[in-house]
């Protein structure tokens, strides 16, 4: 795998491996089949794939039918309309009825840039988590974004998988096994934590590299497994330190900020606690990614900042 490579190009990877091996798999795309970068899959298995045309709302139901059929059927399209505009049939069609069904959200965060608003997918996680059935994964790097997208395809029950939209390097060595659940250690420190989810998970490694010029040393914890997820795990990964500081590109009501703060909340950790994202009430600023980050205090240097108001 190269050092940079788009998530879906990834996922379409997985897929063509899953046919190979025996799974009875069927992509279903909403005239996104560029977005999904399907075509070498189209190419090998034309039979495959369904169409259902700009209607997320159909895309939802006919991938429930598919996978209630006995197929095992995968939403491939942009995150912000797979989340809005089907909302319903995810609700009632594939977690109510507990469809195999994989939902990759494509391009999500603010990886649309400057469509701003009607294409920015920054509440995907929070909706997802409101409906209890449903296992909620975000890779951080390609390697990371297989092992996820092979799990999802043979794991039994709904998944949502939040993916973004630009290429990103590796964060893992070669030897990386995705746990579900697992809470991933990215680099060891002592002073505090920083928690991150996505593609911002690259923005917190930097972070953690400006503050080691500054003397302080921060733990970096990868959160691509929402749900499952070990809760005891991140407990004792947060215990012992001077404060955490959660970062996503996503609102910060609902995300991995809300999750931290659960955790922190429900077994009485008092420790100070910094969430970064999208504040509450306002939208992702339409833009480019470096630009956008920086206003909202989620690049590098907004995260090493907001960790240094934690000494």
């Amino acid at each position: 795998m190269s050092d940079a490579e788009h998530f879906a190009t990834v996922m379409v990877e997985a897929f063509m491996a899953a046919v190979d091996g025996g799974l009875d798999l069927v992509p279903v795309v909403s005239d996104s089949t560029s977005t999904a970068k399907i075509s070498p899959f189209v190419k090998r298995f034309p039979e495959r794939l369904v169409n259902v045309g700009i209607a997320e709302q159909s895309l939802v139901g006919v991938a429930a039918g598919l996978a209630l059929g006995g197929k095992v059927a995968a939403t491939c399209n942009a995150a912000p309309f797979l989340i809005s505009r089907a909302n319903e049939q995810i609700k009632v069609d594939v977690c109510y009825n507990q469809a195999n069904v994989k939902m990759f959200g494509l391009n999500a965060g603010a990886s649309y840039g400057p469509l701003a608003s009607t294409h920015h997918s920054i509440d995907d996680i929070s909706v997802m988590r409101g409906f209890g059935n449903v296992q909620i994964f975000a890779p951080a790097d390609p390697l990371e974004c297989r092992q996820i997208a092979d799990y999802a395809l043979h794991h039994v029950g709904p998944v949502y998988i939040r993916l973004d939209g630009k290429p990103l390097p590796a964060l893992h060595a070669d030897d990386y096994q995705f746990v579900p659940g697992q809470v991933d250690v990215l680099r060891r420190g002592a002073d505090l934590s920083i928690v991150a989810l996505g593609s911002v998970v690259h923005e917190a490694v930097a972070a953690a590299d400006l503050l080691a010029e500054q003397g302080i040393e921060a733990q970096v914890l990868n959160l691509s497994s929402i749900r499952p997820l070990n809760r005891a795990a991140l407990l004792e990964a947060l215990s012992g330190k001077g404060g955490v500081v959660t970062v996503e590109e996503h609102n910060i009501n609902g995300g991995v900020g809300s999750v931290v703060a659960e955790v922190m909340a429900e077994a009485g950790l008092g420790m100070a606690l910094i969430r970064l994202g999208i504040a509450d009430g306002e939208y992702a600023a339409a833009g480019g990614r470096e630009e956008t980050r920086a206003l909202h205090g989620i690049d590098a240097a907004g995260i090493a900042a907001a960790a240094v108001r934690l000494r």
